[in-house]
């Protein structure tokens, strides 16, 4: 009986040691609580893409259907891109307001009536034009930003460009911005 006090007590005190802290090692931290920042919103983020995506299913549509679109009252084509990209190369009669800009002012400002048709397209529509039109990956395309955000401000009538076509055997009109001279002679968009 002494022997299994003994051997007991031993269990014990090594038990404790093995849980305890070394001098060389540190006491695990208890978890610490999340940083909150009630202006970023990822699960409301999620379910918004949730819902934009069921949206968007029926709102994807062709090369023909988008010129056609485009050609009628109340229909706006909206270029998402840099304002670089966009000087570069853009479907002909677009209005350009970088991702980065959309808020809830500049899309006041620049879309006031919510009814209003609104057309996109992205990088990733078009191929064989990497300057204008860079590739991203495709569960990065613009498109997608794009379409949640002006969903998530309450635009419901947006309608997305859907094939990836070569700009040089398109049927779409494109333009570049208007190029000039500086005083120093160098060329300025």
């Amino acid at each position: 009986m002494k022997y299994l006090a003994v051997a007991l007590l031993s269990c014990i005190v090594l038990s404790s040691e093995m849980l305890a802290p070394s001098r060389n090692q540190t006491a695990i931290a208890a978890p610490k609580p999340p940083l909150d920042n009630p202006a970023i919103d990822m699960p409301g983020y999620l379910r918004v893409s949730y819902e934009a995506a069921k949206h968007r299913e029926t709102r994807r549509i062709s090369e023909d259907d988008f010129i056609r679109m485009s050609r009628e009252p109340n229909t706006i084509i909206l270029d998402a891109r840099s304002r670089e990209k966009y000087d570069l190369l853009h479907i002909k009669g677009a209005i350009n307001l970088s991702f980065p800009d959309i808020t809830v002012e500049s899309l006041k400002k620049t879309f006031p009536d919510k009814s209003a048709r609104i057309l996109i397209y992205c990088n990733n529509n078009f191929i064989n034009a990497e300057a204008p039109f860079p590739s991203k990956l495709p569960t990065a395309s613009l498109n997608l930003s794009t379409y949640i955000a002006l969903y998530n401000y309450g635009y419901r009538n947006i309608y997305e460009l859907a094939p990836q076509i070569d700009p040089k055997v398109s049927k779409l009109s494109f333009e570049s911005a208007p190029v000039s001279t500086s005083s120093h002679g160098s060329i300025v968009p």
